[in-house]
């Protein structure tokens, strides 16, 4: 019996992930049940997908002109950049997509010789049999060295006839202005919340997760319209609770509760310096709170205090400042030192102010 005949032939399954985000390779149908929900229900084609209509129908239009320019998509994580590209990329080079595609993330590859050897070799190779253009796909350009992408625009100009360019990243002021001049830029806006709830309904309806609507609304709020935080969220959530209720989702993430954030402004805005500092600093601590986390969910709650305007200016100003700090790793004890120092100034700040413009009443 022939040995070969005995091996079970095993489709080959490539998985990349990087920076959160999964491409699989392969037959797309296997091993589903197996993989995290933000690609298991990742939309396949550009009719899936739900938000950034304007972009999409542009898109579709060059396509079908067969005149789709070099691409360079930009904004907030999670708000479909990458499926965008892939379901192009589907749509232009059909079922053999993949021989005609090469997705790199540039905040590995990101040096100049990545441009020289990789990039290059693969714009060079003729493609036998295939009459589409192929596409180099860079996720998270914006991590890119400058010589990478002063070198990346002489290989655009070279091999325009026969590839197509996708720079990704979330910044686009880091990509320099010769790159930015020989793309399309399209800009991918946070999701709106009715977009994000039906996707996230459908999902809960497949998986047969049981969410409350708290938990639901929970999920959407603390996402800032990143769907694949949602996904994320919600299937995290789901293996480790048996309900998903807006607690459990807090817990799930780290993040305060909206009920902590409101009784750590009131400490800020009642109590006295010593005594604010000491009441906030034993909470971060009991519920295991990060100080920007805090700072993160303070920002709504403090818009809707009733400072005068000066003083509200003062405020955000300085939680600016704040969040500035602790992005550089200061520590986070002196910092809540200095939010607390906020808060007092702007107490005395608006008192002030009171009185003068009661003073002003009399006259």
């Amino acid at each position: 019996m022939d040995s070969d005949a005995m091996v079970e032939e095993i489709p080959s399954v490539e998985a990349n992930v990087k920076s959160g985000k999964m491409e699989v390779l392969g037959n797309e149908q296997d091993g589903e049940d197996t993989l995290m929900w933000v690609e298991k229900y990742r939309p396949r084609t550009l009719t899936e997908i739900v938000s950034h209509k304007n972009i999409l129908e542009t898109v579709t239009r060059l396509l079908d002109a067969n005149k789709l320019p070099h691409l360079l998509f930009y904004g907030p994580p999670g708000t479909g950049k990458t499926t965008t590209i892939l379901a192009i990329a589907r749509k232009l080079n059909g079922p053999k997509y993949q021989a005609m595609t090469l997705e790199l993330n540039a905040s590995d590859a990101r040096g100049i010789d990545v441009v020289r050897t990789t990039i290059k070799s693969f714009a060079e190779t003729q493609q036998i049999f295939s009459a589409g253009h192929k596409l180099v796909i860079l996720d998270e350009a914006d991590a890119m060295t400058s010589a990478a992408q002063f070198a990346l625009r002489r290989v655009i100009e070279k091999y325009t006839t026969t590839t197509r360019f996708c720079l990704i990243c979330n910044y686009v002021n880091k990509i320099i202005p010769a790159l930015q001049s020989r793309t399309t830029k399209f800009r991918f806006a946070p999701l709106e919340s009715k977009l994000i709830k039906r996707r996230l309904m459908e999902v809960v309806e497949r998986e047969g997760v049981n969410v409350t609507p708290d938990g639901l609304k929970a999920i959407i709020k603390l996402s800032g319209g990143d769907m694949r935080k949602c996904l994320n969220v919600l299937q995290a959530c789901h293996i480790g609770y048996d309900i998903t209720n807006e607690e459990n989702v807090h817990l799930c993430t780290g993040m305060p509760l909206t009920r902590d954030i409101e009784l750590i402004l009131g400490f800020l805005l009642n109590e006295q310096f010593s005594d604010a500092y000491q009441k906030i600093l034993e909470f971060q601590t009991e519920k295991g709170l990060a100080l920007n986390d805090i700072l993160l969910q303070l920002h709504p709650l403090i818009l809707k205090v009733k400072f005068p305007p000066e003083v509200l200016m003062f405020v955000l100003s300085q939680l600016a400042e704040l969040d500035y700090r602790l992005a550089n790793a200061c520590n986070e004890k002196i910092q809540l030192s200095s939010l607390v120092g906020i808060f007092k100034i702007a107490r005395e700040k608006t008192l002030k102010y009171s009185n003068y413009t009661k003073k002003k009443k009399k006259k």
